[in-house]
C-alpha cells in the first residue's frame, strides 16, 4: 500500500496559546529547526512529509482561515526577489516555500464540530487513497513518518502510531489495548478509548508493558479511505461525544468493521506539542539543542 497523501489539521483556535494566537494560528508559531532556520511549526511538518516521500498535502483550516498559510507557502514576488538580491540563503529558502506550495492544497472546516469532523473535510482530497494524518501543532524527533509509511506498506491497512504512556497521562489522550504480533512494535488492536479515567484504563492494559504504562496515541495515523466512510456515518447519524464528532469514534468504528486491517505501531522517536505554553518552551529548547545554535543553551 503506497501512501502519497498527507492531511494536516490546523483548524483549532489555539486558545491555550492566547494572546499570541489572536492574530495567527498556533500552527504558525515559530520554531528554530535543526538546520538553524526559523520556521512556522507547520512548515517543519510539511517538510518532514516531503522527506518521507509524501507527494500531496492537504491542510484543514477553519472557515476563512487559510490566508495566513497561503501567504507563507508561496513563491517570492519580483519585488521580493529584488529586495533579497544577494542573500543567497534567503532566496534558497524562498524556493523551498514555492516548492511546498505546489504540493499543498487547503480545505475549510465550516464549523468547529470536533477533530473527526475536521478530518472528514479532507475526504475529497484523499479520493479513495490511503492518507497520513498529522496534527499541525505536533513536531517530532526521529523518523516516525518513515516508520508509519513502512508499516502501512507492510500491513496493507490502517495504522495508528502509539507510544508508551504513563498512567498519569492517560486522561488526556487516546489509549489502545494491543496484542503483540510477530512484527516488532506492531500490535493487533483489542480495544481503544479516548481519554479514559485512571479507573477505566485498567481494562486497557497491554500485556508486556511495564507496570502502570499503556499504549497512548502518538499523534500520527495512516488511514485507508474507509476512515472517511466511518466518519461520514457518525456525522449522518449525529453520533457525538461531548457534542463533537471525535476521530476516536471513527477509529473504533473502523476497527469494528475490519479488525484484521487495523494495527497499532509503537514508534521510536519523540513527539513535541506546541499547543501548551510549557510544552512550547520545551520544544523550543529541544530543537534548539539539536541545531547550530545549540551553544546558546549551554
Amino acid at each position: 500500500m503506497k501512501t502519497r497523501k498527507a492531511v494536516i489539521t490546523a483548524a483549532g483556535r489555539g486558545t491555550r496559546m492566547f494572546p499570541a494566537t489572536r492574530a495567527i494560528q498556533k500552527e504558525m508559531l515559530p520554531l528554530i529547526d535543526t538546520d538553524g532556520q526559523v520556521k512556522p511549526t507547520i512548515q517543519m511538518i510539511a517538510e518532514a512529509c516531503v522527506v518521507a516521500g509524501i507527494e500531496e498535502i492537504c491542510i484543514v483550516v477553519e472557515s476563512g482561515g487559510g490566508q495566513a498559510f497561503r501567504e507563507h507557502f508561496r513563491a517570492f514576488t519580483d519585488d521580493e526577489k529584488s529586495v533579497f538580491a544577494g542573500k543567497d540563503w534567503l532566496l534558497a529558502e524562498g524556493e523551498k516555500l514555492a516548492g511546498l506550495a505546489e504540493r499543498i492544497s487547503y480545505v475549510e472546516q465550516p464549523s468547529p464540530e470536533g477533530f473527526g469532523h475536521a478530518v472528514y473535510q479532507a475526504k475529497d482530497f484523499a479520493n479513495g487513497e490511503p492518507t497520513l494524518l498529522l496534527l499541525g501543532d505536533h513536531v517530532y524527533t526521529g523518523d516516525p513518518l518513515g516508520q508509519m509509511l513502512a508499516a502501512g506498506e507492510q500491513s496493507g491497512g490502517s495504522v495508528t502510531g502509539v507510544r508508551v504512556e504513563p498512567e498519569s497521562g492517560v486522561s488526556v489522550t487516546g489509549i489502545i489495548k494491543g496484542k503483540a504480533t510477530q512484527t516488532a512494535g506492531l500490535y493487533e488492536i483489542l480495544a481503544l478509548q479516548e481519554k479514559p479515567s485512571v479507573t477505566e484504563v485498567q481494562a486497557l492494559k497491554t500485556e508486556g508493558l511495564a507496570e502502570n504504562t499503556y499504549l497512548g496515541h502518538f499523534g500520527i495515523h495512516l488511514f485507508t479511505a474507509e476512515i472517511f466512510d466511518c466518519l461520514g456515518e457518525l456525522i449522518a447519524t449525529n453520533t457525538r461525544v461531548k457534542n463533537e464528532f471525535q476521530l476516536t469514534s471513527g477509529q473504533e468504528l473502523l476497527w469494528k468493521r475490519n479488525p484484521a486491517h487495523y494495527r497499532a505501531l509503537l514508534l521510536s522517536g519523540e513527539r513535541w506539542d506546541i499547543g501548551l505554553p510549557d510544552e512550547y518552551l520545551r520544544t523550543l529548547a529541544k530543537f534548539g539543542s539539536l541545531g547550530p545554535h545549540s551553544e546558546v543553551l549551554k
